[in-house]
Formats: C-alpha cells, structure tokens, sequence
C-alpha cells in the first residue's frame, strides 16, 4: 500500500472494538482485573494486558502501533511532548560522563535541553553542520550519541541519512534524528540508515494544534554494545529489541512521560490527513518562498526548494521535491520584522508549527532568546528573520497577506 491507503488500511487500522473505524478513547487511571494473578501477569510483561495509563493504555497503543507501521519499524512509544520524546530518546541509553555530538542548527528548545543535561554530565559538542567533516573532531570515547534534526528549524538545513548513518555506524555509533519537520510523508529515514526517529507528534502528525505529544520510534537494528551503553546491560537478552523494551519498561515509564488518552486520539484523527495536508502543505510554501523571494525589501529567502538553498539538491532527492512546511525570511531590520508580523491578516503571530493554519513568529526574540548570537547564526536565525509555518490556505491569498504587509505604513 500507498502512504494514505495505509494510514485508512493498514495492519494497525484492524479489530477496533465493535468494528469501529477508530479506537475508543480509553480515558482511564487504572485497568480491572478478575483476579490477583492475572494482574500479577499484566505487571511482570509475562501476559498481555494494560494496567496503568502511564505505563500502558489501548488507546495511547493504537496511536503507537499506527506510526510504527507507517515508519516501517517494529515498535513505537508515545510521550507527553516532542521535548520529551528527545530526552527520553537519549536517556534511555546515556549516563553520566557520556556525550553528545549534536548539529549546531537545532531548535531552540532543543538546544536549551542540551544545556540542562550538562547539569546531569552529558555534554554535547556541536557540529556547525552534521557532516563527516565536521563531526570527526568532535569524536571522542565517550561519544554514544549521534543527533541531529532531518530537516532544521528554522535554518532549513537538511541531512544527508545514508551518507551520515554510514559514517556513525562506522564508529560503532547510532544517529537519532528528529523528524518533526520532515514527517513520515516526505521521508523514511530509518530505511535511509537513521536508528532511532523522534516526533513533536503536537505538530503536523497532529495537524490542529489542539494536543500536546510525541512519539519516539525504534528502527531495531542498532547492536546495543553494553560494554559501551551499560544502561543496556540487563536488557542485552532482548537483542535488537533491547533500546525498546527498556524504554517502555523502565526509562519511558519511570519518568512518567506517558501522553495523555484523548491526545492520542486527537493524533490518530489528524494522522488520517497527513499526506493531503502535506501535500498542499509544501505545494504552498514552495509557492510562497517564490513570491517572497520576487518582492522589494526581502532578502534571503529561505525554502530547501528554493535554488539559492544550500538544502537544495538533498529535496530534490532525498525528500522527492518537498522541502517542508516551513520557510524564513530576513526583513532587514528588527524593526521591520515586527512590522510585517504585526500587519499581517491572515497569518497568526504563534510558536506551533505544522498547524492546518499558517502561523509566524521571530524567532530570535522567543525561541532564542536563551541562545547567544554566535548559536543563533548557526540555526539561521538572526534579529531580522522570521519563521513562517505555512498552512493549507490559498497560496494567493497568502502571498497577498506578505506583499501588503511588507508594503503597509
């Protein structure tokens, strides 16, 4: 099957209750039992059941096993955020004294929780790009991790998975990568060699900007070296499904980083519409970062599918034509910035992305404002740039909404 045809029809779509075509919500603390040592069961993973929402719900299961089918991969594990899908993704492996090579250009949340991790010794060394080249003198013993965004927000930079993945692999290394942006629509990266995938699932998996989740998705084929990773010792009986099974049963569930029932619900709804949004998603955004790029008074436009993008060649064929739903522009001034932000219609001032509605924000005022200028530059962002997470309007309209806003008194 197709992208959408799975996402209606595939495996992890079969035997809702009373043959509904979604899963009920089951918004519930707790699970019953009949008897003591059927529970007993339940809690040692020796039978199949559910006990407790933060450790296990049908509903939070049915969004899981949806990714999870749509990743090609065989387990998927669904968290509060997209922030915690990261940590957790990392935790779930590193201990005091490890490190982290990191692309330089990452989200500034992302690039704050690096900061707060020092605090636990993991430090990060961060790469200008997430290139051999640049990696290699980071690399150290106690390098475990690999990560880096598929495609950056918002300095739009794009990673090349086969040739990085080949390069980690080759020290005996994993790369994690965050692919909130790119969605499982536009790539397949464990397929591409990446090992470990991480969503803000809150954003275009979500589509309406009405929940708050993550998912981190386990590709499987990573050997887990305990001598290495002696997080992964006691799990090492598991083989390739080791990173899995102590996520679900100790990281992931220790910290009570489960995402609500009714969000994932809400997810599964906007799931079923991901490939048309994207779809018009990007068709729009390249339309937009066109327009943009012809009007007086905007330089640097920035859009993978743009020439000018240093990303470009790597939309062309790692991400089939797309480049995302996101794209930037400098106004030249921070003033100006604020100007077109503040006379913009039909464009909401907002910190989402992947929203059905097209949202804008500075992000060196809010993003940020915890990073020096030096980490700013390196995510292409800077006092005059704006980020713009287009959505499904009509691309006229919205070119429209830029020109008169550039051009208002």
């Amino acid at each position: 099957m197709d992208f959408n045809t799975k996402i209606l029809h595939g495996r992890s779509t079969e035997n809702y209750a009373f043959n509904a075509t979604l899963p009920p919500i089951a918004q519930v603390t707790a699970f019953g039992y009949k008897s003591a040592e059927e529970q007993e069961k339940v809690f040692h993973h020796k039978a199949f059941g559910f006990a407790y929402t933060r450790i296990g719900n049908p509903t939070v299961s049915a969004f899981e096993n949806r990714i999870a089918e749509l990743e090609g991969a065989p387990s998927a594990v669904a968290t509060s955020s997209g922030m915690s899908a990261v940590v957790m993704s990392m935790l779930n492996v590193l201990q005091s004294g490890d490190e982290i090579v990191a692309a330089a250009g990452l989200y500034g949340g992302t690039l704050d929780l690096f900061k707060d991790l020092e605090k636990f010794g993991i430090h990060t060394h961060f790469a200008k790009r997430l290139t051999p080249e640049y990696i290699e003198p980071l690399l150290n013993e106690h390098t475990r991790i690999v990560f880096g965004e598929v495609i950056s927000n918002p300095g739009l930079f794009v990673l090349d998975i086969p040739k990085l993945s080949e390069y980690v692999h080759g020290k005996g290394l994993p790369l994690i990568v965050d692919a909130t942006t790119a969605t499982p629509y536009l790539i397949s990266p464990l397929s591409l060699g990446a090992d470990i995938v991480v969503h803000s699932s809150s954003k275009y998996i979500n589509g309406g900007g009405n929940s708050i989740s993550g998912i981190i998705v386990d590709g499987a084929k990573f050997n887990w070296d305990p001598e290495r990773y002696p997080a992964m010792k006691d799990f090492e009986k598991y083989g390739r499904m080791a990173y899995s099974i102590r996520l679900r049963t100790d990281t992931w569930e220790n910290f009570g980083t489960c995402v609500s029932p009714f969000n994932a619900y809400m997810n599964i709804v906007g799931l079923e519409t991901l490939g048309l949004r994207m779809e018009r998603i990007c068709y729009n955004a390249r339309q937009i970062a066109r327009s943009l790029s012809e009007i007086d008074g905007i330089y640097d436009v920035n859009h993978p599918t743009l020439e000018t993008s240093e990303a470009h060649e790597l939309a062309e064929t790692e991400l089939h034509g797309y480049g995302g739903g996101i794209l930037t522009l400098r106004a030249g001034s921070r003033e100006k910035a604020f100007h077109i932000l503040n006379h913009l219609k039909y464009c909401t001032i907002a910190s989402n992305i992947g929203d059905i509605r097209t949202l804008v924000i500075h992000p060196w005022s809010t993003l940020y404002m915890h990073s020096s200028p030096e980490a700013a530059a390196d995510a292409g962002v800077y006092d005059d740039t704006i980020r713009v997470s287009v959505g499904i309007e009509d691309p006229a309209d919205l070119a429209d909404d830029f020109a008169q806003a550039i051009k208002a008194e």
